[in-house]
């Protein structure tokens, strides 16, 4: 006997209209997968590979502002200060610039300056020459060069060349980081670094202290803890400073 069950079977209008939810819904991750919206990896860069610091044989100048025509004694470390750079990390000779149009007005800083450079121990030679100064109303410094070792930045900053909102387009869908990102960062780190070898190598380890390796060594055998036992004072704010 045969059934009177009926299997129905989809619409043609059915069929469409699931396919076309099932398109619906795929349309979002088949946008992922594109490359106009989004970079490949899909990670911010990092600073050190968008703005890695090198090392370059680059001027290292220090201005010197002469009050009253002479040197003070905060101008006068600094010029120590850069001696010492020099001596460290430089080579070649030691050039100091005077603003050109002002001849005769900056002698004094400039035999003041070439006995402090002596007195610092600098031995190389010396030259004396002009710059261009800019703004007549505004102070021009006496320069002072030496080229050298200098820990810099790569890349320039302040370079926007792409629209971060880009609104009328997918380029900023992409997670990437911008052009100028983590620049400004990079450079001031290279500025503050005294050694600028110090970002490539490391530097050498101090000897080991025997007084306290042989203490240490010690407590262990006594079965004691090796650790240096800090007492921690806390003292009340009222009492900072003398006061009661």
């Amino acid at each position: 006997m045969m059934s009177r069950n009926r299997v129905q079977r989809p619409s043609p209008l059915a069929s469409t209209g699931w396919l076309l939810l099932v398109a619906l819904a795929g349309a979002p991750l088949a946008a992922c997968n594109g490359d106009e919206a989004f970079s490949e990896g899909g990670a911010p860069g990092d600073r050190t590979n968008l703005h890695p610091i090198v090392l370059a044989d680059a001027p290292t100048i220090l201005d010197v502002y002469a009050a009253g025509g002479g040197l003070d004694a905060l101008t006068v470390a600094k010029i120590r200060s850069f001696a010492d750079r020099y001596r460290a990390l430089g080579g070649g000779r030691v050039a100091i610039l005077t603003p050109a149009g002002v001849v005769g007005r900056h002698s004094r800083a400039v035999d003041e300056i070439r006995r402090v450079l002596a007195s610092a121990g600098l031995r190389g030679g010396v030259s004396v020459a002009s710059y261009p100064a800019g703004d007549p109303t505004q102070a021009a410094p006496v320069r002072l060069i030496f080229q050298g070792l200098k820990a810099e930045v790569a890349t320039p900053c302040g370079q926007w060349p792409s629209d971060l909102a880009s609104g009328s387009s997918t380029e900023g869908w992409k997670n990437d980081a911008y052009e100028n990102f983590g620049c400004a960062t990079q450079a001031s780190l290279a500025a503050q670094v005294d050694d600028p070898r110090d970002f490539v190598q490391a530097r050498a380890s101090d000897a080991p202290e025997v007084g306290m390796r042989l203490r240490a060594i010690g407590d262990v055998r006594d079965g004691k803890d090796p650790g240096t036992n800090w007492a921690t004072k806390l003292t009340p704010i009222g009492q900072v400073g003398g006061g009661g």
